[in-house]
């Protein structure tokens, strides 16, 4: 078994000058066809950014509407200021994908510029909003079906699982798959708003209120003031539309040679279509006077004031509820890549590291469906049950990714870096008020799992990191071993009757070792002593000239006896290597396994878990060439 302890390169590392750094290394084109183009890298990685206008919007007009007609005309300020945090994170996130090229977002700046135990809980926060991500995305794309057709309610979660799997799959196919299945939606979805903005800001008034006819308001009445509470709960409430900024930092190595520079100009994109989207749609709520109701989305309203209850209507609803349920991608082209990371440095599993012939980490892929797919089931489908948990992990990785900027730009001091730093702290201000409001008022609705399991999630890093290191320590890693040297070998063959895989068994056996001991376990049963006398019989007349050894068992057992008489084995040649060799036969069709007794996997089990002899197995394979 390998196990590799070593670090993730930093070669790669710029200076801290803005620009992505030029190494001359190229990726070949072979494996450039499994990356993403900055289109692609959109498609792909920023479904929950753009998907987030969908309750970004209303989420600011739900908690200003407590203050009535009077309050909702804050609607654009308060964009305004999210607005603004966004091109802090923007051009902040910017740098950081030239400062590491690597990926791994605020997680690589935290381990860089902040020490080990704060880059782990800016993991953990990443992990958990990713996570939730999926979740989240799927049943609000659910809801808006089930909106649709009410019928379908009562099977939502089994609709939730199958967008999951659908999503799984096309994720495990690689990430530019995903990027070519989901463009299509992507664009649609951010033609049909900006579309939908651009003829809003022509209308003198809405032209059709009939989505929210019927629907009881949700305005507060007779308030006349909006106090600084009010006012920073919006906004920070708000800030759930920039969930998903920072994935194209995350997944920097997922994207075409030159890979930091295409993904620059993927995160500048997504800010300026992000940012377009969401004052737009500010604008609009106030232009058309906009109250929020009950059963009705904001956007809704906003398509019906904008284009009439018509085919317009329903295209920017079909395309809402779309790109919401694919939203979840952004998670499968980002997670995998941290988790990568991550297990990299030793603080996860070293399988999350490997990957498969498309660039695809499947590993994390799968474990990601995977816890999803439990909390989809545990919420019963339902978003609001969700929501209370979402967003509270990715604002602690602004913050951490911010302060950490902020010492990367002191430490670096390249031209200007008193504004860049000075932008970054203002950014982690904005951030860490923002974590601190959604942690405080979201507290008693459920955030108060993420403030249970974020502490959890860090201690399992340690205790990860700290296994491996004993590991290491016990193999030596990183010191030079001694000479090898050759010991006697014993080579231990288990058989139950005579055939060609024995034969062959015996023949494998004879080149391994410089003694061979043929073992079979036998029964006192009646049935199972005739068994035995035969083999035994049978045995004398072939004279293989490898000695039978009989092991009398009680219980029917199979696996304890061997791995004892393994065990006094080695005890009574202290110098030797045993060695046992088990034969089994494989099957030429996969069903065909289903009809083998399985001694082989029971004998190597007992041996493993009770003795220190190598084990190894011989596979004979039924084919046709075989016979």
């Amino acid at each position: 078994m390998s196990i590799d302890m070593g670090k993730p390169s930093t070669a790669g590392q710029a200076s801290g000058t803005g620009e992505p750094p030029d190494t001359g290394v190229r990726a070949p084109a072979a494996g450039d066809r499994h990356r993403l183009t900055a289109v692609q890298g959109l498609a792909a990685l920023s479904l929950d950014a753009m998907a987030s206008v969908a309750y970004g919007p209303e989420s600011i007009v739900l908690v200003l509407a407590a203050a009535g007609a009077y309050g909702m005309g804050f609607t654009l300020p308060v964009t305004l200021a999210i607005a603004a945090l966004l091109a802090v994170l923007v051009a902040s996130y910017r740098q950081v994908i030239a400062a590491f090229p690597d990926g791994g977002g605020s997680y690589a700046v935290a381990k860089r510029h902040l020490g080990r135990r704060t880059s782990l809980v800016a993991a953990a926060s990443l992990i958990l909003d990713y996570v939730l991500n999926v979740a989240v995305s799927v049943t609000a794309g659910v809801a808006a079906l089930t909106s649709a057709f009410p019928e379908l309610y009562g099977e939502r979660v089994w609709i939730c699982l199958g967008v999951l799997v659908l999503v799984t799959a096309v994720n495990l196919r690689g990430v530019v798959e995903s990027a070519k299945a989901f463009l299509v939606p992507t664009a649609v979805f951010v033609g049909s708003i900006l579309a939908m903005v651009v003829v809003g800001l022509f209308r003198d008034g809405p032209v059709s209120t009939a989505s929210a006819a019927g629907h009881a308001s949700a305005l507060g009445e007779g308030a006349t003031t909006v106090g600084a509470l009010l006012l920073l709960k919006a906004f920070a409430a708000g800030c759930s539309a920039l969930t998903g900024v920072e994935a194209v930092a995350n997944a920097v190595p997922s994207f075409r040679a030159p890979a930091a520079r295409r993904a620059q100009r993927t995160e500048v994109a997504l800010g300026a279509l992000l940012g377009v989207m969401l004052i737009g749609l500010s604008i609009l709520i106030g232009r058309f006077h906009l109250q929020p109701v009950a059963g009705v989305t904001v956007l809704a309203q906003l398509a019906d004031a904008s284009f009439g209850h018509n085919a317009a209507f329903y295209v920017v609803q079909f395309a809402t509820m779309v790109l919401l349920g694919l939203a979840a991608n952004t998670s499968f082209g980002g997670l995998p890549v941290l988790m990568s990371l991550l297990a990299r440095d030793n603080h996860l599993p070293h399988v999350f590291a490997l990957k498969a012939d498309r660039q695809v980490h499947r590993h994390g892929v799968v474990w990601l469906a995977l816890v999803s797919a439990l909390l989809l089931v545990f919420s019963g489908g339902d978003t609001n049950t969700l929501v209370p948990l979402f967003a509270i992990g990715v604002f602690i990785g602004f913050t951490i990714c911010q302060v950490g900027m902020v010492r990367h730009w002191y430490g670096e001091r390249p031209r200007g870096w008193q504004a860049k730093a000075a932008l970054n702290g203002f950014g982690a201000l904005l951030t860490g008020v923002s974590a601190v409001v959604v942690t405080a008022t979201k507290f008693t609705e459920g955030a108060w799992l993420i403030v249970v399991a974020l502490p959890l999630l860090v201690l399992g890093f340690e205790k990860i990191h700290r296994a491996y290191t004993e590991i290491g320590e016990c193999l030596e890693l990183g010191r030079i071993p001694r000479a090898p040297h050759r010991s006697r070998s014993v080579v231990v063959v288990p058989v139950s009757g005579l055939s060609r895989l024995t034969s062959q068994a015996l023949d494998a056996a004879t080149s391994l070792g410089d003694d061979v001991l043929a073992v079979t376990v036998t029964h006192p049963a009646p049935e199972d002593r005739e068994t035995a006398e035969a083999l035994r019989r049978d045995w004398e007349l072939w004279k293989p000239g490898v000695e039978l050894i009989e092991l009398s068992s009680e219980t029917r057992s199979l696996g304890r006896p061997l791995a004892a008489y393994v065990r006094k084995l080695a005890q009574s040649h202290p110098d030797a290597q045993v060695t046992v060799l088990i034969p089994e036969t494989e099957p030429a069709h996969l069903w065909q396994r289903l009809l083998q007794n399985q001694r082989g996997s029971v004998v190597a089990h007992a041996v493993r878990r009770d003795t220190d002899a190598v084990i190894c197995r011989l596979r004979f394979r039924i084919t046709a060439d075989a016979r």
